[in-house]
């Protein structure tokens, strides 16, 4: 993060995970700074409360072509049947940020792009996003 201070707009943070019966794979994209509780988010999702982990590195891989501490949004290109839902903080599009910044397949980098632009790309990947409010 001391890299990123001086940037206007939002840097994400990225959770990949499973439910515990291993039928559902969830990609969440949140502001860096909100509080991610797994067990709202299950029930919210309809999974039941403690039901959410983190999924294993070889399923990221076999999705999203990444491996653990690379997730990003930019991943979902390669979840060609769309078996990823991808879960959206609904500030990074709604709160008025200029840019909203990912690794851009590798944690060694960031990179920006207008909330408009993710959208887009999102449509075009076959990926329509759950907004959930983080706090």
């Amino acid at each position: 993060m001391p890299h990123l201070q001086d940037v206007s707009g939002a840097v994400t943070k990225n959770l990949f995970l499973k439910d515990k019966k291993k039928k559902g794979l969830w990609l969440v994209s949140a502001r860096h700074d909100r509080q991610v509780n797994l067990n709202d988010l299950a029930k919210k999702l309809g999974v039941g409360s403690g039901n959410l982990r983190f999924a294993d590195e070889a399923i990221m891989l076999e999705k999203l072509k990444v491996g653990q501490g690379c997730a990003t949004a930019l991943a979902l290109l390669f979840d060609k049947d769309q078996s990823v839902k991808f879960i959206l903080d609904r500030d990074l599009v709604e709160g008025g940020h200029q840019m909203i910044y990912f690794h851009p397949m590798t944690n060694a980098a960031t990179m920006g792009l207008r909330p408009e632009d993710l959208l887009r790309f999102l449509k075009e990947t076959g990926h329509e996003p759950i907004l959930e409010s983080f706090q």
